[in-house]
């Protein structure tokens, strides 16, 4: 099968153990993802966070529904005011450890694994709209960079 970039789309940012999270959503269905998979993979983001040191409470989180029975949470905080923390959790992925094939069934993740082609486009975004707003001015604008997010789309194509 031929690779097929995934369709991309930005939700407005919440709030999760006093961090703000701007929010991204991959799947290859026009429908968007299920919303018990949705549920089910915000419910376990807070134990995905880093804890508090200082760094204005940013993160973001990228929920990948797989073309299978796989659904894949990445959540990146920022940490030490320039530093990437991450913590993954997947479902419906028994070679990844769930117990099942269920993709609303979350387990932690406990690999090395930072994300798939189809998940890392939000990351070059973040790390620019980081500088942009919170390392580059005079005072960090938070408020800046959570309103600067990834437009919708596709995973590729934005160079």
């Amino acid at each position: 099968m031929a690779f097929t970039e995934k369709l991309l789309q930005s939700l407005p940012p919440v709030e999760v153990a006093g961090r703000h999270v701007k929010r991204y959503h991959v799947t290859a269905d026009p429908a968007g993802i299920e919303p018990e998979v949705e549920r089910a993979a915000y419910a376990l983001l807070p134990t995905l966070l880093p804890e508090p040191d200082g760094t204005p409470p940013a993160a973001f989180a990228v929920l990948h529904r797989g073309g299978d029975d796989g659904a894949y949470l990445n959540v990146y905080g920022w940490t030490w005011d320039n530093v990437l923390h991450f913590g993954g959790a997947a479902a419906g992925q028994p070679v990844l450890g769930c117990p099942d094939r269920d993709p609303a069934h979350f387990v932690r993740l406990d690999r090395s694994l930072i994300g798939c082609v189809w998940e890392l486009p939000p990351i070059l975004h973040e790390r620019d709209a980081w500088v942009r707003h919170m390392l580059v001015p005079d005072r960090p604008d938070l408020a800046g960079y959570l309103a600067d997010s990834l437009p919708a789309g596709t995973t590729g194509g934005r160079a």
